[in-house]
C-alpha cells in the first residue's frame, strides 16, 4: 500500500449524500479520479481538480482506494463483476470500499473475489444525509481488517465523524442496518404520537414545537413533525430505501435465527408497521 499523503482515490456514486463525500475527498487534497454514466454528474467537479475515468476499470486503475457509494446490492454487483469493472482494474494491495448500505454476504461474496487479486475489502456504510457529507460529520461504520481501515482511516476522516471499526468484514453493513431499522420505527412511533395528540384535543401544530424540545426528541421526529405530522411525505421520499434495508435486516435476522417466539423482537415489529403505514 501506498503512503497516506500520495493515497490515490478513486468514487464511484455521485448522489445526493456521494457527491458531497467526493468534494471532500478532493478538496482534502487526495488525488480523486470520478467515474459516471451520466457526464452530466461530473460537471460539478470542474473546480476541484479531480480527473474523471471512462470506465470503472479504468478509474480503478489509477486508484489505491476506490470508494462505492451506490444505491444497492445489484449496483454493487454490476460495479464489480465483468470485464470493464472495478476489479478487473484494481492492482494488487488496493483496498475497495462499500459505502453503500447491502446485505452483509454481498460484501463477502464480493471479498472473496478480490482476495484473488490481493485486493482488500471494507464495508463502511454512511449516515446523515447531504447535508452532514457537506459538513464533514456522516457517521461511518466501518467492518473489515483491522490494519486496512487504519490505513483508511484519515480518508474516511475528510467526510465522516465519528468514524468508527465495528469488527470483520459486514459489521458495518450490520450497523448500518440497525440503524435505519430503528429510525423507521422512531418514525412510526412519532406520527402516532402526534396523532394522539390530536385525538386527545391537542394543537398538533403546537405539539410538533413542543415535543422535539424535550426528552422525547429524536431525529425521526423532526422529520415528521417538518412532513406535517404524518408519514406521507417521509414515505414518498425515502420509504423505498428504508424498506431495502428493513428487508435485508429481517433477511440477516432470520437467516441468523436470532429472533424468535422466546425472543420478541419489538423494534423490527415497530419498523415493519411503519412500512405497512407508508404503503411499503
Amino acid at each position: 500500500m501506498r503512503g497516506r499523503r500520495d493515497m490515490r482515490v478513486g468514487f464511484i456514486g455521485l448522489g445526493s449524500q456521494g457527491a458531497p463525500m467526493a468534494r471532500r475527498i478532493a478538496e482534502a487534497g487526495y488525488g480523486t479520479t470520478l467515474w459516471a454514466r451520466r457526464t452530466a454528474t461530473l460537471e460539478p467537479f470542474a473546480d476541484t481538480g479531480a480527473k474523471t475515468a471512462g470506465s470503472p476499470a479504468e478509474l480503478a486503475a489509477a486508484s489505491d482506494v476506490v470508494c462505492l457509494c451506490v444505491v444497492d446490492d445489484a449496483d454493487v454487483e454490476q460495479l464489480t463483476t465483468g470485464g470493464d469493472s472495478v476489479l478487473a482494474g484494481m492492482r494488487r494491495g488496493g483496498v475497495l470500499v462499500v459505502h453503500s448500505t447491502v446485505h452483509p454476504e454481498t460484501c463477502r461474496r464480493l471479498e472473496e473475489r478480490a482476495r484473488v487479486q490481493r485486493v482488500s475489502v471494507l464495508d463502511a456504510p454512511v449516515s446523515g444525509g447531504g447535508r452532514a457529507a457537506e459538513q464533514g460529520t456522516l457517521l461511518v461504520m466501518a467492518g473489515g481488517d483491522p490494519q486496512v481501515f487504519a490505513f483508511c482511516r484519515p480518508l474516511f476522516a475528510t467526510y465522516g465523524d465519528p468514524v468508527v471499526h465495528l469488527g470483520p468484514l459486514g459489521s458495518g453493513q450490520v450497523a448500518k442496518l440497525l440503524n435505519n431499522v430503528l429510525f423507521t420505527a422512531h418514525l412510526g412511533l412519532a406520527a402516532n404520537a402526534l396523532e394522539l395528540g390530536g385525538r386527545l384535543g391537542l394543537d398538533t401544530e403546537g405539539l410538533g414545537r413542543l415535543l422535539p424540545r424535550g426528552s422525547a426528541a429524536s431525529f425521526a421526529l423532526e422529520r415528521v413533525v417538518d412532513a406535517g405530522g404524518t408519514l406521507q411525505r417521509v414515505g414518498a421520499h425515502a420509504g423505498g430505501l428504508l424498506a431495502k434495508d428493513v428487508r435485508l435486516f429481517t433477511s440477516l435476522v432470520e437467516a441468523l435465527g436470532v429472533d424468535g417466539e422466546d425472543q420478541p423482537d419489538p423494534v423490527r415489529e415497530a419498523a415493519l408497521l411503519t412500512l405497512r403505514a407508508m404503503g411499503r
